[in-house]
């Protein structure tokens, strides 16, 4: 899909709550899209995994019936449906069976419905209430910038907005947006209160200055079990400046008009990707930080 003629997008970032009535979250996410589009969103980011709880949280095999293939699943085609009625571009967060694995997936949806492909999440977390090892292999779809009708635009999910690398490659590849669908809040007592969201906000920021790039979080709010999601969703600018941002409660939309052009002049002026020397990178490509 090409881009549109002009290069100011809408983007709109929704913040919900999530229940265990699938139908119910995704009726709400339905009515949060068409909500930003009636606000003239070109794009709308929802969280990560809106259609139930966050449930990670424990180890449980029953509910690895929660995925399902993603050429047969039973939401996708209805928000294709969706992103082609508004004319939106749409990142939607699913849980996909492919064969015998599991993934924290993402399709991709064009503004004219066209499903231009699909993410799987790459860094997969492991400890108190986030027991993601337990249900998802870790993704091999590599990172992904696709082309869509409002721009270039790469998606992360969760866990992958604290490592720079995914963020410098979906750049790499023409990122004119990141986008990062998120359900993260508070940390269990054994972990000594630790309050993330400070963290997770500076981590992400980096990224947009880093790769002069706008950027955007979509975090769910309230109680789910041991958890309190905080919230706290984002839209930053190019040079890390907040240009919308919600509180750790409220369900809401965010909105700001990107200007891909003048971000474009900026990334190119400043000189971070000529001044690249990824021959110096090797140890980048081990584990323990030897070169290959």
């Amino acid at each position: 899909m090409t881009e549109p003629t002009g290069t100011t997008v809408r983007l709109a970032v929704v913040q919900m709550a999530c229940s265990d009535r699938p139908g119910d979250n995704l009726d709400k996410a339905e009515g949060f899209v068409r909500r930003a589009a009636q606000a003239g969103a070109d794009v709308v980011l929802l969280q990560e995994l809106f259609e139930n709880l966050y449930f990670p949280q424990l180890e449980r095999e029953e509910l690895f019936e929660l995925a399902h293939p993603a050429d047969d699943h039973p939401f996708l085609e209805r928000f294709a449906g969706l992103a082609r009625e508004l004319g939106v571009v749409l990142p939607v967060s699913f849980f996909e069976r492919a064969g015998q694995a599991y993934f924290n997936s993402l399709a991709m949806i064009d503004a004219d419905g066209t499903r231009l492909g699909v993410y799987r999440k790459s860094h997969i977390p492991d400890g108190p209430g986030y027991e993601e090892k337990f249900y998802f292999n870790p993704g091999d779809s590599g990172f992904k910038t696709w082309r869509t009708r409002a721009g270039a635009i790469g998606v992360g999910v969760c866990w992958d907005q604290w490592f720079p690398e995914a963020a410098r490659a979906m750049a790499l590849q023409g990122a004119d947006l990141l986008l990062y669908p998120t359900a993260i809040g508070s940390e269990p007592d054994e972990v000594g209160g630790l309050d993330t969201q400070p963290l997770w906000r500076r981590a992400m920021l980096g990224h947009a200055v880093c790769n002069a790039t706008y950027l955007a979080a979509a975090n769910r709010v309230g109680r789910e079990g041991d958890a309190n999601f905080y919230g706290s969703s984002f839209i930053s600018d190019y040079r890390g400046e907040l240009l919308a941002e919600a509180d750790r409660e409220s369900e809401t939309v965010l909105y700001a008009d990107l200007d891909l052009a003048a971000a474009r002049r900026h990334r190119a002026g400043f000189g971070f990707f000529r001044d690249r020397r990824p021959e110096l990178y090797g140890a980048l490509l081990t584990l323990d930080g030897r070169e290959p």
